[in-house]
């Protein structure tokens, strides 16, 4: 099986400012199209729904919650900043939240992908809808279609999961089977939801988030080492491999919230234990860690060439590129000191590399730090973002990450740089939260 990648990066567009929020005006946007159309059609509408949307109960916005003491924020005006992702998450929304295959469901379109939509893609729109709630009018209708279409294309292996990769037509292909990072973003957008609106509407987001959790550990955990696999399909020798992009400690922690199982204390320790480990022998002056990783079962390593995808498997690719968001995110949001140590190294090497200037980083380096890709693209620049809000001495190279991303604008076809961009801009400006 083969999971591929893709391409560049993000922004610019209008907030309005209003009561106790942001809110986000309906975009003029085509009909849906019919159940046959291939060429992808906006689905942003005029902000009427069916019926009425719950009342969002942490409104992007209204920073009532709490990070770690000391974490950092881009320096300037708050609901300037706020304004700024306001204003991205809306060129987001008009570039890739699609309704291109009727049945009422919403798709998050992945054109830089190996397929037109993604369950990587479908997650990173939950996610994001549920955290935008307050700001978009639609966040629910959206995030309520997304999911229609989530549980409409289930894994031919394990129903409860998302089979991971459609074509035009929304079709399932390529084995109908899944990808663990799309479920596990599935499932953490679901507790969100749960949190946000309640589960009396349409949908029991609470009892679907557990299910998918629960199908997670069945069949994209490993039952000895418990680090996640790569997907239900994962069996033989790929068994022991894992990705490090989907060592989310976040989600983890907030999975064993959500069921009380305490099987997610054990895969998150394990993940920051095999992280330290591969930071401090194959990556001791950089911290990168590789895409992916083998031989999990006895001593994970970086994988030795292609294993999966390319020949840069066992280098900091276009998975790894998202750890020191994950990692950042954990260490920000809970202070935790694993979490916080691995984020720190990386956003020092980045910092040192750059010169503190994100213009210079590229796309791909060496575990040693050499670069061997070029570009620039969202995707690596943004996640040291939210790596360096742990860095008491981060302020500077924080602020020049901002000033980067909020100049940042992407092109139609940047799903994967933008969607990784706009997630670490809501967590640098402290609007992201745990369920």
């Amino acid at each position: 099986m083969v999971r591929n990648r893709r391409s560049l990066a993000v922004l610019t567009a209008a907030a309005l400012v209003g009561g106790g929020g942001f809110w986000l005006a309906g975009l003029p946007g085509s009909q849906p199209a019919s159940a046959t159309s291939t060429a992808p059609t906006s689905a942003v509408g005029s902000g009427q729904a069916t019926r009425a949307a719950a009342t969002p109960a942490v409104p992007f916005g209204s920073h009532s919650f709490s990070y770690a003491s000391g974490a950092l924020k881009p320096s300037g005006n708050q609901q300037d900043n706020d304004a700024k992702v306001v204003s991205f998450y809306k060129k987001w929304k008009a570039n890739f939240i699609k309704q291109n295959c009727g049945n009422g469901w919403y798709q998050v379109y992945s054109p830089d992908a190996d397929h037109d939509y993604v369950g990587e893609a479908q997650g990173y729109g939950m996610v994001i809808t549920a955290t935008m709630a307050g700001a978009d009018a639609d966040a629910q209708k959206i995030f309520d279609g997304i999911l229609k279409y989530v549980l409409a294309h289930p894994s031919s292996i394990n129903k409860d999961l998302h089979a991971a990769e459609q074509d035009e037509s929304c079709k399932s292909v390529n084995g109908t089977d899944s990808a663990t990072d799309g479920d596990l973003d599935i499932a953490y957008g679901l507790l969100l939801a749960d949190r946000q609106w309640g589960s009396s509407g349409t949908y029991d987001y609470k009892a679907l988030a557990v299910k998918r959790i629960n199908a997670i550990k069945k069949s994209e955990v490993h039952s000895g080492t418990k680090l996640t696999k790569l997907g239900d399909w994962s069996s033989g020798s790929d068994d022991k491999l894992s990705r490090t992009s989907d060592w989310m400690p976040g989600h983890f922690k907030a999975f064993k919230k959500a069921t009380g199982d305490g099987t997610w204390d054990a895969v998150r320790t394990k993940t920051q234990q095999v992280t330290a480990d591969l930071q401090s022998k194959y990556a001791a002056k950089t911290g990168l860690l590789p895409d992916f990783v083998e031989n999990t079962t006895s001593s994970p390593r970086p994988a030795n060439g292609e294993v999966l995808e390319d020949p840069h498997d066992g280098d900091y690719h276009w998975n790894a590129c998202r750890d020191p968001w994950r990692l950042g995110t954990d260490a920000a949001q809970t202070g935790d000191s694993a979490s916080k140590k691995a984020a720190v190294k990386l956003s020092n090497w980045a910092e040192q590399k750059s010169g503190g200037n994100p213009s210079k980083l590229v796309n791909g380096y060496r575990l040693n730090g050499s670069a061997y890709g070029s570009g620039n693209d969202a995707a690596f620049f943004a996640p040291f973002a939210v790596a360096a809000m742990n860095d008491g001495d981060g302020q500077e190279w924080l602020d020049a990450l901002w000033k980067k991303m909020v100049a940042t604008s992407p092109g139609s076809g940047d799903y994967f740089s933008a969607s990784i961009q706009l997630q670490s801009m809501l967590v640098v400006t402290h609007n992201f939260w745990t369920p």
